[in-house]
């Protein structure tokens, strides 16, 4: 296995000691399950989740890439054979259960993609992937468009990972049935995150059949994600309002607007343009979206808005809201939004290092009570401040490319290592300076993202950054 590490010092002392104590509790969540080490969720959640680990092993890869790969394959050689995937995975004394009782929303495919170019481009990890994807995206569309009008359903308040979301009514939380439930006033609802899962799927196995020299199944499956694009515009986008809105089971509009928009970003489910309109028109509004810790659930001026402390995503700012924030900015080039929100998130989790599911958007208070008592140590809001410090002020290894943070703040000099190549990135002042294995590739004025390719030709310069 290929080896990587991070190495950085910092200027700012503060915040040197908060990134280090995320590396040193990081470490806590890995855990054996059965042959494997994996990360787990943490912070009282003693799984693997499909919504968080297999990203949250991804963006750990930097520092070990077997874990990673673990957090990947764990849940491929649990696919059922009619090809759902487990939401979760248990480790029960010993005995690794996978639980398929809700989907518990699915921020897999564009990871364990990522996980492919960190463990050295391993073809049969590649066919694998490939063949869970097409599966899983063919039992979607056989079990979960119950009323056939072409729009995928959630049945339960855990198939989108919304715990206890005020949104769902009274739906049940879990539903382990392949037939949809018919005694709930809301549910089946057909969803954009659904939907969403589906695009994932179909736009990952095009690019796996891209990398397979299957051309022919790479346009086949453009086409059928294409497909999915076209009825969640058409079926769940209010152009009036600018967001996509869920329908319950009478195929009435749900009105809540929900940051679900920004998950649709993170899979890359809406088009540029209502991409455009939801970050204008609503996640940059203070009033709904940017408040003075951004990232609420629910726009924080909604009727369905509560903000609940424990373990509630009808309000209060998700950890795991910002560890998928990071990817949706960057799908559609709004990367000046990034090092605003890393701000915002160290600064909320302060000098106590608090480092929980949920913080309050109008106090920024850190909410330490959690469903296993006091809370530290969760897993997406550990590994959303590593994340959005290597994108701001580090360099970050993204399949074939590199991307270098060069934002105005802290001075910090970020080494990442991986196999035998060193990529060095040095803050310092008001200039950025690259390094490759000890060359210097670029020097530049502070205030900019770089994207290289791994040799360190420049491919992309974002500035305002």
């Amino acid at each position: 296995m290929i080896e990587a590490s991070v190495r950085f010092d910092c200027s700012d002392p503060s915040l040197l000691a908060l990134i280090r104590a995320a590396e040193e509790k990081c470490l806590k969540n890995i855990k054996r399950f059965g042959d494997k080490e994996v990360l787990i969720e943490g912070g009282g959640y003693e799984k693997v989740w499909i919504e968080t680990q297999p990203m949250g092993g991804a963006m750990y890869g930097k520092r070990n890439i077997e874990v990673a790969l673990n957090n990947v394959k764990i849940f491929m050689d649990h696919q059922r054979e009619d090809g759902r995937l487990p939401g979760s995975i248990e480790n029960k004394q010993g005995v690794i259960v996978p639980q398929f009782d809700k989907f518990q929303g699915f921020c897999f495919a564009e990871p364990a993609l990522d996980v492919y170019y960190l463990i050295g481009k391993d073809k049969a990890y590649l066919q694998q992937l490939y063949e869970v994807l097409i599966k899983y995206d063919e039992y979607l569309w056989a079990v979960r468009d119950s009323d056939g009008d072409g729009c995928l359903e959630s049945w339960c308040v855990y198939d989108t990972g919304e715990d206890n979301a005020v949104r769902y009514g009274d739906a049940p939380n879990y539903w382990d049935k392949d037939v949809a439930p018919d005694e709930f006033t809301l549910v089946p609802i057909a969803s954009m995150d659904f939907m969403s899962y589906s695009y994932s799927a179909r736009k990952v196995v095009s690019e796996i059949a891209r990398l397979l020299g299957d051309e022919d199944s790479a346009l086949l499956y453009d086409k059928r994600a294409k497909e999915v694009r076209d009825k969640l515009r058409d079926y769940l986008w209010d152009e009036r309002n600018g967001a996509f809105f869920d329908r319950d089971k009478k195929h009435q509009t749900m009105t809540a607007l929900l940051h679900n928009n920004l998950r649709t970003m993170y899979w890359g489910s809406m088009d540029p343009e209502q991409a455009k309109r939801f970050v204008y028109d609503h996640l940059t509004n203070p009033d709904e979206f940017w408040t003075k810790l951004p990232l609420p659930s629910v726009a924080a001026n909604d009727p369905v808005f509560r903000n609940e402390r424990v373990n509630n995503w009808s309000g209060q700012c998700q950890g795991l809201t910002y560890q998928r924030a990071i990817r949706a900015l960057e799908n559609y080039g709004y990367y000046k939004l990034i090092p605003k929100l890393g701000n915002k998130l160290f600064e909320a989790i302060g000098s106590e290092h608090a480092f929980v599911q949920q913080y309050d958007p109008f106090t920024m208070e850190p909410c330490m009570e959690s469903v296993a008592g006091l809370q530290d140590g969760y897993g997406p809001t550990l590994l959303s401040s590593l994340e959005y410090f290597a994108r701001m002020y580090g360099v970050s290894l993204i399949r074939d490319k590199l991307v270098w943070g060069c934002s105005r703040g802290a001075d910090v000099t970020y080494e990442q290592t991986y196999g035998d190549s060193s990529f060095v990135l040095e803050n310092s002042g008001d200039k950025a300076r690259g390094l490759i294995n000890g060359k210097e590739i670029f020097v530049a004025q502070r205030g900019c993202r770089i994207e290289t390719d791994l040799k360190g030709k420049v491919i992309a310069k974002n500035e305002g950054f």
